[in-house]
């Protein structure tokens, strides 16, 4: 068996799919400083979940990302916000779904889980539920981008930039594990259409004596699938992080043909990560290091 390493460990995704050429650098400057915000926590003392929250609150602030401001616009023209987190050392979760003028999703679904009633908050219900907790609705032209209102002005997709859903998977100190996803779904999804980035056990799944996953891609497909769970799953089984994310990604592909990525991080602060698309942009930082590993 290997040897158990306490973290601090943490790994990001920003979407799996086909990026712009002039985003590639941007985004990757984007991971760079998500993953490292997130380890900032984690060397100060802080939990797992404190990391993902901050890392992909780091991706949702920024519009190279569809995810919070810049997120793609549905049918109607309108931002509407999935994402979830899940703290793996007591099965805590919280997801919010199809929520408007949310600046950070993230943070209504961390809120979610600490108030420990229902898991999944979606539209007005979950905007009621902000308000309650203090979380300020923002305007919407805090959210829309120019570059999302053109694209959703021609009606139709475009094929140079296809990326959807952020998330991190991370291990702290004191060997405890998590994962947050969010994401602003597809471009010209129809008005309500709710994602795995809100489905516990499909876009996000997190469990001490298992490990962490984030998935990114069709969400339709990872949820027929259950991805995330299936990949730790396949963790559960003795396969190593690599190989469980690559067989998670092969099953799928066989099976439904779809287009999705998944990030793992294991009990042990093992990482996997897998995809069958052009691009997925991941960066990881483990064992105290400075620089983020950086992959495409």
């Amino acid at each position: 068996m290997a040897a158990r390493s306490f973290g601090p460990v943490i790994v990001v995704h920003g979407g799996a799919g086909k990026v712009a050429p002039d985003l590639v650098e941007v985004r990757r400057a984007g991971i760079r400083a998500a993953v490292t915000n997130g380890l900032q926590l984690l060397t100060a003392g802080g939990s797992a979940v404190e990391a993902v929250e901050q890392a992909v609150k780091t991706l949702e602030d920024d519009p190279a990302f569809n995810a919070g401001r810049g997120a793609c616009l549905n049918r109607d023209g309108e931002i509407e916000l999935d994402a979830s987190i899940m703290d793996g050392r007591n099965l805590a979760a919280g997801a919010i779904g199809a929520v408007k003028r949310i600046a950070n999703p993230v943070m209504l679904a961390r809120a979610v889980m600490e108030a420990g009633g229902p898991v999944l908050l979606v539209g007005e219900g979950a905007g009621q539920f902000a308000a309650a907790v203090g979380i300020a609705e923002c305007g919407v032209d805090v959210l829309i981008t120019k570059r999302q209102r053109a694209r959703w002005a021609t009606m139709r997709e475009d094929n140079a930039e296809s990326v959807g859903t952020v998330g991190a998977v991370a291990l702290d100190r004191t060997g405890h594990l998590a994962a947050a996803t969010s994401t602003g779904g597809l471009l010209l999804k129809a008005p309500g259409r709710v994602g795995d980035s809100a489905l516990i056990g499909c876009g996000t799944y997190a469990d001490d004596q298992r490990g962490a996953a984030s998935c990114t891609g069709d969400g339709e497909a990872i949820i027929k699938l259950a991805l995330a769970k299936t990949a730790l799953e396949f963790l559960q089984n003795g396969e190593d992080p690599m190989a469980a994310a690559r067989r998670a990604v092969g099953e799928l592909t066989a099976r439904i043909g779809a287009e999705v990525g998944i990030i793992l991080l294991d009990r042990y602060g093992r990482i996997g990560m897998a995809r069958n698309t052009a691009q997925m942009a991941c960066a990881c930082i483990r064992n105290d290091n400075a620089d983020p590993e950086l992959f495409d």
